[in-house]
């Protein structure tokens, strides 16, 4: 691809770098020389919080989220959401910790056990942080729709993306309206994914974010391999075909909206 792309969705602090590859800096060199030049590095908890920021201050294209992901959530006391908005406030100054958004927050009703009530517990408070910042979030909604649908309708200040989106057509359409963004991962890439394009068909360019969720989700034909943003293209591809673009106006369109969702 001859035009940039913003993979507004990846975990390269996540320990199968390190496994796997010669490392995430390896790949972060290749991927920033390559067609990717932006990248949120998107936490889940209160441990890898200060490393989404340490490596977006040595990455230039690089952003940080901060957040506690509604399964880490069960490994933390309910006390533990003051300890993440004592962070927040000993960061505070955003621009220069280059802090984008709170997340990823939300529901995961997958992996069992799980606590509805924590969840919910972890999830409203982090809104209300959001709202007190001033910040997008990103939300994670796993086998959750109906309870992730509710709970942001009752923060109607906050703003954000559904992140690697799996719910209908019909929600998509009512966030959007309510002035949300739908991003999509590698799995619009799949061949049984007929309903995920659906969806993506229905989001209005204008709303349309692109990501990995690396090291997750990798594309087609890359799948059961790790992923990384160097695999994005694939996306865009995927949902040019989609709207009838080429994946030069996909990357454009996704960087746009990223940039505008993220104040970058």
């Amino acid at each position: 691809m001859s035009h940039k792309l913003f993979d507004t969705h990846a975990h390269y602090y996540d320990a199968r770098f390190a496994k796997e590859s010669e490392g995430a800096d390896v790949l972060l060199a290749e991927i920033f020389a390559g067609d990717v030049d932006t990248i949120v590095n998107v936490g889940t908890s209160l441990e890898n919080a200060p490393i989404c920021l340490a490596m977006a201050q040595k990455w230039q294209g690089m952003y940080a989220a901060v957040g506690i992901h509604p399964s880490d959530c069960a490994d933390y006391a309910f006390e533990s959401l003051e300890r993440f908005a004592e962070f927040l406030e000993e960061h505070r100054d955003f621009k220069a910790e280059k802090i984008v958004a709170i997340g990823e927050i939300g529901f995961d009703y997958y992996w069992e056990p799980y606590d509805k009530e924590k969840q919910r517990f972890f999830f409203e408070g982090q809104m209300a942080l959001a709202e007190k910042y001033d910040l997008p979030v990103i939300i994670h909604d796993r086998e959750a729709h109906g309870d992730s649908f509710e709970t942001v309708l009752r923060f109607p200040n906050v703003r954000g993306v559904f992140h690697s989106y799996s719910g209908s057509v019909e929600m998509a359409r009512e966030l959007v309206r309510r002035g949300w963004y739908i991003s999509f991962s590698g799995v619009v890439t799949f061949k049984n994914a007929t309903r995920v394009r659906e969806v993506v068909a229905s989001v209005p360019l204008d709303r349309l974010l692109i990501e990995t969720d690396c090291p997750y989700l990798a594309p087609h034909p890359m799948r059961g391999k790790l992923n990384h943003s160097g695999y994005l293209h694939h996306t865009a591809e995927a949902i040019a075909e989609v709207f009838g673009k080429t994946p030069d106006e996909i990357a454009d369109i996704t960087h746009k909206n990223a940039d505008t969702l993220f104040g970058l």
